[in-house]
């Protein structure tokens, strides 16, 4: 056993260190900003002739995920590559100053911005002037006011109270029903009350709550408790053992129900409440045998047949696989949890993890992988792959100082 973890342990932080040397060696966009602009199929940079991929547009989405990247890492790789470490650092300096500059215009962060630093939205490829409504929140408010706290805790902490500021007027945006997750479309009144119940906001800003007990602010995660506790009770379906994207609807996002799971251990710490551990597990485990199917967890599955509704397997879910797996193991011990995450780290080195470009495939079905940009046209490594394996990193370090799992299930059978 101790062998799977030393070998995990050595491959997440080689890869890491891969990924983030690759996005430091690259030009960054506008001076600043993050440049992850690569067709992952060709590994070509995108241009201008692109369009929406191009280098002209700057995805504040991907630049707040980065920034929380490139902060962690820094703090992750400081005692064991101090070169690493400082670039960064550095790194993630500038990109705070140009992003907090951004955000500072109105309190909020955008989806995508113009070479003017205006923020846009496209009909088809024609881009368009985005609208601005003050009391709208988006999931990019969410990105980028988590990677602005995750840079000022190093580089400027006396910012850090506002951007906590900030970080709960957006909590109250969820919980008052005013928040918007298609940011593909004009910001507004009409889009938002077509907006289904979804967890998925409450999911993304859970993630919030580790983030900010790591940096010694766990006085400002209450919200926390209350997000999971919403989540289960409308969304977890004791049938199937998933979470429904709407309560009552067939549609279930396994990746995003493996993600909560990950976020909420995360959150939670080593000695959880037995019954919401236990609840916690069989998410992770019903999503997993449901959702991987083919080569790596599709995107959709049905709740009601647990049969697969979309062709498509992103890359991301495989690493949050791993995160909650490692996190649920940490903590009970589980030999099933244990093999979900062996499964998925094998699916995701053996089919996605591209060594020689140090990226992933973004997206696989049965025949292959292809070109399918649900999101962003960026890529998205250090946060969607980095953070994930950095919590399972952590994990197979302490199983291998004391190899002997948690003598007890936690009551969980």
């Amino acid at each position: 056993m101790t062998d799977f973890f030393a070998s995990a342990a050595q491959r997440y932080t080689a890869a890491n260190a891969k990924t983030l040397r690759w996005m430091l060696e690259r030009p960054r966009l506008q001076g600043a900003f993050v440049n992850t602009k690569l067709n992952p199929l060709t590994l070509r940079d995108y241009t201008a002739a692109d369009g929406w991929r191009g280098p002209a547009y700057i995805y504040g989405w991907i630049q707040g995920r980065g920034l929380e990247a490139l902060a962690t890492h820094a703090a992750a790789f400081s005692e064991i590559d101090q070169s690493l470490a400082g670039e960064l650092t550095s790194a993630s300096a500038d990109l705070y100053a140009a992003l907090d500059q951004l955000q500072a215009v109105d309190g909020h962060g955008y989806f995508c911005y113009d070479a003017a630093s205006v923020p846009i939205y496209f009909d088809d490829a024609t881009p368009l002037t985005q609208e601005r409504p003050s009391d709208i929140f988006t999931y990019s408010d969410i990105f980028v006011t988590k990677g602005l706290i995750a840079a000022a805790a190093t580089h400027v902490p006396e910012d850090l109270p506002r951007h906590i500021e900030r970080l709960g007027v957006i909590i109250a945006g969820i919980e008052n029903g005013r928040f918007q997750m298609d940011e593909k479309v004009l910001l507004g009144e009409t889009a938002l009350a077509a907006e289904p119940d979804d967890f998925g906001p409450r999911m993304i800003m859970l993630s919030a709550a580790g983030l900010l007990t790591r940096l010694g602010m766990a006085a400002h995660t209450a919200f926390a408790d209350r997000f999971i506790a919403h989540v289960i009770d409308n969304h977890f379906d004791p049938v199937s053992g998933l979470l429904r994207n709407v309560p009552g609807q067939d549609a279930c996002n396994v990746g995003h129900g493996i993600e909560f799971v990950g976020f909420a251990l995360d959150h939670l710490g080593d000695d959880p409440d037995p019954g919401l551990l236990g609840t916690l597990q069989t998410i992770l485990l019903a999503s997993f045998a449901k959702g991987y199917n083919g080569p790596g967890v599709r995107l959709v599955v049905s709740a009601d047949s647990g049969a697969p509704i979309s062709p498509y397997c992103p890359w991301w879910s495989l690493p949050e696989s791993i995160r909650s797996a490692a996190l649920c193991y940490q903590r009970t011990g589980s030999a099933e949890a244990l093999a979900v995450w062996r499964a998925a780290d094998q699916a995701f080195y053996d089919r996605f993890w591209r060594d020689d470009a140090s990226i992933a495939y973004q997206c696989l079905t049965d025949t292959g992988p292809i070109d399918y940009v649900p999101a962003t046209p960026d890529l998205d490594p250090g946060y969607h792959t980095g953070l994930s394996l950095l919590a399972a990193i952590n994990v197979a370090n302490r199983r291998l100082l004391d190899p002997i799992p948690p003598e007890h299930n936690h009551g969980i059978a």
